[in-house]
């Protein structure tokens, strides 16, 4: 995690997946973040972003539910935003609010 002025940063795409995510407590699946994105998000990149910020424990995943009848499913992770997720987006806010003087 990159910090300045002991504040973490982080990019655009993992700002919005945490915005996304921590709306109302709100979990989903990928391409359910590329949709509410209003595609500002990639397919293509969406998957390598939320393993990357698993890692870095901001979100945590789980696998859906599969039906034992429905052989053909494959199951979904659905993510959700974690505590240390949620700080750091306060956190990223915060001093995307500041005024340019104050850092």
């Amino acid at each position: 995690m990159a910090k300045n002025g002991g504040l973490p940063l982080l990019s655009g795409k993992e700002e919005l997946i945490l915005s996304l995510l921590a709306e109302s407590g709100w979990e989903g699946f990928g391409l359910d973040l590329v949709e509410r994105s209003g595609n500002k998000l990639a397919r293509g990149t969406v998957y390598v972003t939320l393993d990357r910020m698993e890692d870095k424990g901001y979100v945590k995943s789980r696998r859906e539910s599969i039906a034992q009848s429905d052989t053909q499913a494959i199951p979904r992770r659905i993510y959700s935003v974690t505590g240390l997720g949620q700080r750091v987006l306060a956190t990223a806010q915060r001093w995307a609010a500041e005024p340019q003087g104050a850092r």
